[in-house]
């Protein structure tokens, strides 16, 4: 019988995802976290670094077996929760995630508010017929909101790249 594994995102403690996937990978888990490289200004140089783009997650592909390890391990919090119970983080998410940081190089994430806002979808390129919602488009700039994260992604993309959808059923 075939064991169902999910994605979720567990809460750590402040600047230590890091060590908690050293943990993870010690311990057998599948883990993933995405980084992305930024300028950072010391004294006397600028360097560049590789940071954790969700500050203080890290997403676990586990089993309702392997839960438990997950919350022993030094430095989780918690799992992320929706509606009481821990979120499924859906698996064309991660996919989009890991694409989007493959294509694009300043990528930043930003917590933000749940809001309402219009339905777009890509119309070419790497994200050609994601779906997303619009929090604002400035400029050539457009932000994506994935819900389930309670994050958006931004990356820059021209105007015309975006179209609405259309909502069925709405008049």
């Amino acid at each position: 019988m075939k064991v169902e594994r999910y994605w979720y995102a567990v809460y750590t403690k402040p600047r230590w995802e890091k060590k908690i996937c050293q943990q993870l990978e010690r311990k057998g888990l599948v883990y993933y976290c995405p980084m992305t490289k930024v300028r950072r200004k010391w004294s006397d140089r600028y360097k560049v670094i590789e940071e954790p783009l969700f500050k203080s997650y890290v997403f676990v592909h586990v089993n309702e077996a392997e839960k438990p390890r997950i919350r022993l391990t030094d430095g989780v919090v918690n799992f992320l929760y929706w509606n009481g119970k821990p979120a499924v983080i859906k698996e064309a998410e991660i996919a989009m995630i890991r694409k989007f940081l493959n294509e694009y190089k300043d990528v930043e994430a930003r917590p933000i508010q749940l809001a309402e806002g219009q339905k777009v979808r890509v119309k070419s390129g790497l994200l050609m017929d994601t779906e997303g919602i619009v929090i604002k488009v400035t400029n050539n700039k457009a932000y994506v909101l994935l819900e389930s994260l309670g994050y958006e992604l931004s990356a820059q993309f021209e105007k015309g790249n975006l179209e609405p959808v259309e909502l069925r059923g709405k008049e």
